[in-house]
């Protein structure tokens, strides 16, 4: 490959003695996996660059599914995540692994995924906000397509005082059934905006993407979302119950 990529880290893992296997986001491939030879070693400089959350520069070569490591340099300093928001961008990470074709072009993805980190870093609270915004952007641009603002089986405005059941493939049509699959015409205003001013469309957003996403993760469970319950379990006061 020829010229530097922006990228970030989404996973990395012991290759051999002295090697790192990494999955990275970049800007113009996608999800690219490459083996950084010798990045585990004690005179190599890149041990310390190559952290999530490290905006990056990188080069790499080679053919096949794995490709090799070149260069690489820290744009900066890696973004302050701790607590529940470290944990918060572990989850987006994965997800990233796990959704995301090797070398497809989610180039518009790559600035939604620096603005959730970023929302991560300077949240005080809650990354409920951030992670459903993302989630939703993620959707997008995987093609999932939904309209939040029309009924789909009359087509008329969804109203907000009015309930609405999600079919798959079909989208929501107006009903009197209050369960898992409903939301209110307000709720799913709060959807289509990708704001959500209060808990209940913050709950409602998180049970849709839920759903939405399960196709794309399979059986499989998050590694993330399970160290995020452990988390969220030893902090009392916390708002949130997981990503």
């Amino acid at each position: 490959m020829e010229g530097w990529q922006r990228a970030f880290v989404l996973h990395g893992r012991p290759y051999s003695e002295t090697s790192l296997m990494l999955d990275l986001f970049t800007e113009g491939h996608g999800r690219v996996r490459l083996l950084a030879k010798g990045a585990r070693s004690r005179r190599s400089n890149l041990k310390g660059c190559l952290q999530p959350f490290t905006p990056l520069l990188v080069r790499w070569g080679g053919r096949g599914d794995i490709k090799t490591l070149r260069n690489a340099e820290a744009v900066s300093l890696g973004l302050p995540l701790s607590g529940m928001m470290l944990y918060s961008g572990l989850y987006v990470n994965e997800l990233l692994s796990r959704v995301l074709e090797q070398e497809a072009d989610y180039s518009l993805l790559f600035f939604d995924y620096l603005q959730c980190l970023q929302a991560l870093a300077a949240a005080e609270r809650s990354p409920e906000q951030a992670l459903r915004q993302f989630e939703l952007a993620l959707l997008h641009h995987l093609g999932y397509g939904v309209d939040f603002l029309h009924c789909a089986g009359s087509g008329e405005p969804v109203d907000d005082g009015m309930t609405y059941r999600y079919r798959e493939e079909k989208g929501f049509i107006a009903s009197l059934v209050v369960d898992h699959y409903s939301f209110t015409g307000r709720e799913l205003r709060a959807l289509a905006e990708r704001q959500f001013p209060d808990a209940d469309t913050l709950r409602a957003a998180k049970r849709f993407t839920r759903m939405a996403l399960k196709p794309y993760l399979g059986g499989k469970p998050l590694k993330s979302r399970e160290l995020f319950r452990q988390f969220v379990r030893k902090q009392p006061d916390t708002p949130v119950d997981d990503a």
